[in-house]
């Protein structure tokens, strides 16, 4: 079995308009899209296409050919959510992937946070997010002509301590390796 993970995070619009809903969908594609729609379309979405012109490389017939569909599972971690904010375009000023979406993301809205902030400061723990990449992951669904999604892997990044290690914040930080590290060692040697 062949698969890839991606890492998305899920977007609200910050305030009930056509331009903040339009810069979500887009904020979806920039970090979702941008890895699913050529693995399930064979190109990059269209929005994205549209917005980032010819800095954007192009597939070929054979290179979409080749891509569409060379999976056999999805895998999803998901950490946080953030609300997007329409932001104007850049006019070709400065122009680079953080402007491409015209999106201005955070997890702040009129001083209230999008949930209860981990110990990252970018992380807020919102559950419902998770839902809805699912619920994305679903319409997916609709572009395939096998069932791809019955073998998504979802999993849940609802913690605050990431690595290959295990550190003991109240015994002077000693660190216990995890069985991740076993295994990526054992990986390693083959």
């Amino acid at each position: 079995m062949i698969g890839i993970t991606l890492v998305s995070h899920w977007f609200l619009p910050f305030s009930r308009s056509k331009s903040n809903d339009a810069a979500a969908r887009r904020a979806i594609d920039f970090m979702f899209g941008w890895f699913m729609d050529p693995l399930i379309r064979g190109d990059y979405p269209v929005r994205m296409r549209t917005l980032v012109g010819n800095r954007l490389p192009k597939f070929t017939k054979e290179q979409s050919k080749l891509v569409k569909g060379s999976l056999d599972f999805i895998g999803l971690n998901y950490y946080t959510a953030n609300y997007a904010h329409h932001l104007p375009p850049s006019n070709g000023l400065n122009t680079s992937y953080s402007t491409d979406s015209q999106a201005n993301l955070t997890g702040v809205r009129n001083g209230v946070p999008i949930g209860p902030q981990a110990a990252s400061p970018w992380l807020y723990i919102y559950p419902q997010g998770f839902r809805d990449l699912l619920l994305e992951g679903a319409n997916v669904k609709a572009y395939l002509a096998w069932s791809l999604l019955d073998n998504f892997e979802w999993g849940n990044g609802y913690t605050v301590r990431f690595g290959l290690n295990f550190v003991d914040y109240n015994n002077g930080y000693k660190r216990y390796p995890k069985k991740s590290t076993h295994w990526f060692r054992e990986f390693l040697k083959n």
